[in-house]
């Protein structure tokens, strides 16, 4: 059994095409099933966040299966996917390529945390819909271990380590400090959590919780000691806040450059600061274009993001090692790895193991 991963990411595409390819994480497992339907592809693992949508498969034949992801990929574009766009590793460079991702040495925010737990669910969606057998168990076990040894042995998650907390220092070195800030916060997830603590760590004042469900703002908001807001009910909070985090599933922009004009007399024109974290992007790009608005996407960070890891680079070399070193004591990719019996149960063991949590 051959592994491949096909996939695009903040390295090699901008975020207008990311969004095309976004997977809802509650659809994760079935797409992961749409790619069984391929021929030639024997399991599949479909992962996708803020910066990346990556295709894992067990395949027959490399050169087959490669082409039948292509085509998969091809079909989700709405237009021809450029070459540069789009990365392919087979065999040993795929399981590399998956020990760096969970590692976070490939993330936009080196070393960040999200991505670990992005990964496991991934997994266990396509776990659960059955698309993974014997070769994908054994390597996602694997690589979950070795991100684990990466994170523990080396100091990769010193400094900012999420894409929210490097949001957080840009919207200071715009406004100067954010000491009595009022934050408002569009959805309920996990980024949007850990970008208003962030806030909330730097001096913010308040912050309000607005989601779809009105249980996970209230949620969100006792945890962040804040206020919930009606979904339909943002737009009055808007004359309010001084920052905007946005972070929700929607596949559309849920702020337009309307909601913005309308309240812009209300704010006395006062600096407006926008973190849109999602993929699709919340925020329609033309509300950056209002004066007093400062409007960032998750692109944006990029910039601050490469400044982190220039100054690790050397705990990247380091990390770099221990993954060639645990994989090659793996035996994943020689002859004794390929024996039949070899991670058949690894996907009950993750299950109710560790790594599931």
């Amino acid at each position: 059994m051959e592994i491949l991963c096909l996939g695009l990411n903040h390295h090699t595409a901008p975020v207008e095409l990311r969004e095309r390819f976004a997977v809802p994480e509650g659809r994760l497992g079935e797409e992961a099933g749409r790619l069984l339907e391929l021929p030639g592809v024997n399991e599949a693992v479909v992962l996708s966040t803020c910066n990346r949508t990556e295709y894992y498969a067990a395949v027959d034949d490399r050169h087959e299966g490669r082409e039948q992801l292509r085509e998969f990929l091809q079909s989700h574009a709405g237009r021809r996917l450029r070459a540069e766009h789009l990365y392919e590793r087979e065999r040993a460079e795929a399981a590399r390529h998956l020990c760096r991702v969970v590692s976070g040495l490939d993330s936009m925010v080196l070393g960040e945390t999200e991505v670990f737990g992005q990964v496991k669910r991934s997994y266990q969606a396509a776990l659960e819909r059955g698309a993974t057998a014997r070769t994908l168990n054994r390597l996602f076990q694997k690589a979950f271990g070795i991100g684990k040894k990466v994170r523990t042995m080396t100091g990769i998650q010193e400094g900012q380590t999420s894409v929210g907390s490097v949001a957080v220092d840009l919207a200071e070195k715009i406004f100067g400090h954010l000491r009595d800030s009022r934050v408002m916060v569009i959805g309920a997830g996990e980024m949007s959590r850990t970008t208003a603590q962030s806030l909330l760590s730097r001096g913010a004042h308040s912050i309000f919780v607005t989601n779809r469900s009105i249980e996970r703002a209230e949620e969100l908001a006792h945890e962040l000691d804040g206020e919930a807001v009606r979904f339909d009910d943002w737009q009055r909070v808007l004359q309010e806040v001084d920052v905007v985090i946005s972070s929700t599933g929607a596949p559309h922009a849920v702020v337009d450059r309307e909601h913005v004009e309308a309240v812009r007399r209300m704010r006395r024109y006062r600096p407006l600061f926008f973190i849109d974290i999602a993929v699709p992007r919340d925020v329609d790009p033309a509300v950056g274009e209002i004066e007093e608005v400062y409007l960032y996407d998750i692109d944006t960070l990029q910039g601050l993001a490469a400044q982190a890891k220039d100054r690790r680079e050397d705990q990247v070399r380091v990390c770099d090692r221990i993954i060639d070193e645990e994989l090659a004591k793996s035996g994943l990719f020689h002859p004794e790895g390929n024996d039949e019996s070899a991670g058949r149960d690894a996907g009950p063991e993750l299950k109710g193991g560790e790594a599931a949590s």
